[in-house]
């Protein structure tokens, strides 16, 4: 009977004395940069004419390629680590990335009846303001090692310029429209693996792709003309990092 009261509590100093180890558990601050890559498809646009004195109401329709475009993120994290299990931690943290990321102009081309002889050039599409808020479950290798799952929510700020201009057979002529910013909204999923270097600090790496539900914008130039587009957007990054656990 003592050696199994022994036991027990040798096994309870044991336990005890891992989770305690833990050099993760807490909160935390962190900065990363790294490579950012955005897809923009579905940039067809239409192109309405409302009914006046001059001319009876039609529409317009224009082919635009997917857009590809990236850069080097600046991301700035913070969050909080607690044990659940031994070897296992819950995490829950925000991020957000500085640094806006834009495409090239692009050109669409016309693919009506209509607009089949016309092009428009200028439009332009950028990301801004990204902001995740998730949670992450993670598993301690050892005491000074941890590879997580990350998964949550995730907004973006998507701005778009329409065309500058219209080139009908040869000619080419000036466009005016508003540009539009909306905020789009849908999730972020990662893979990450940090390693502590010296007491609370610690380096990083990570993978995270975000997805976001598609939105319509709308402008309507002096002409009365009103262009249209349903972009989808989606982005992922991969990350190097130093943070620090208070």
């Amino acid at each position: 009977m003592k050696i199994k009261s022994l036991v027990a509590a040798a096994a309870t100093v044991v336990a005890s004395s891992a989770m305690a180890q833990s050099a993760f558990e807490g909160f935390y601050g962190q900065i990363a940069t790294g490579y950012e890559s955005n897809q923009v498809s579905n940039l067809n646009m239409s192109n309405n004419q409302a009914a006046n004195a001059n001319t009876s109401a039609y529409s317009e329709t224009y082919s635009a390629a997917n857009q590809n475009f990236g850069g080097a993120p600046l991301v700035i994290g913070v969050g909080y680590n607690a044990r659940v299990a031994p070897s296992w931690l819950l995490g829950l943290g925000v991020d957000y990335s500085a640094i806006s990321q834009t495409s090239s102009t692009y050109s669409t081309a016309g693919s009506s009846t209509l607009s089949k002889n016309t092009t428009t050039n200028g439009s332009q599409i950028q990301v801004s303001n990204r902001f995740n808020i998730f949670v992450t479950p993670g598993y301690e290798i050892d005491k000074d090692k941890l590879v997580y799952l990350k998964a949550g929510y995730s907004s973006v700020s998507a701005k778009s310029t329409f065309p500058t201009s219209a080139t009908w057979n040869g000619s080419t002529v000036n466009q005016s429209f508003p540009t539009q910013t909306k905020t789009l909204s849908g999730y972020v999923l990662g893979l990450g693996y940090k390693q502590i270097i010296s007491d609370g600090l610690y380096g990083f790496a990570e993978g995270n792709y975000m997805g976001y539900s598609s939105t319509t914008f709308s402008s309507t130039n002096t002409t009365g003309y009103t262009a249209t587009v349903n972009p989808s957007v989606s982005s992922y990054q991969l990350l190097v990092g130093l943070g620090y656990k208070f």
